[in-house]
């Protein structure tokens, strides 16, 4: 399994949940959060994400389509926080 860094790329409108570039949390193996800057995170984007980054966790062929996503968006299109992704 690898470990994700997810870092608040952009955040447009308000985000309830206080996000601002550049905060980060780390996907650990075993899929494990671990904060990195101290703030909340919205269980509305978590929960929309998950998916997406039990896949982006797993060892995958080259060519999978899971390897092409860089970013992650939380649902809500009125008040979006983009997050981008990294493998560790």
């Amino acid at each position: 399994m690898h470990t994700i860094k997810c870092t608040v790329k952009s955040v447009k409108g308000f985000c309830s949940a206080g996000c601002e570039v550049g905060d980060t949390f780390i996907v650990q193996e075993a899929f494990l959060l671990a904060p990195g800057s101290p703030k909340p995170l919205c269980l509305h984007a978590l929960t929309a994400m998950a998916p997406y980054l039990t896949a982006y966790g797993r060892h995958t062929d080259a060519e999978d389509w899971i390897n092409q996503k860089k970013e992650f968006q939380c649902p809500d299109s009125s008040n979006s926080v983009v997050f981008a992704v990294e493998r560790l």
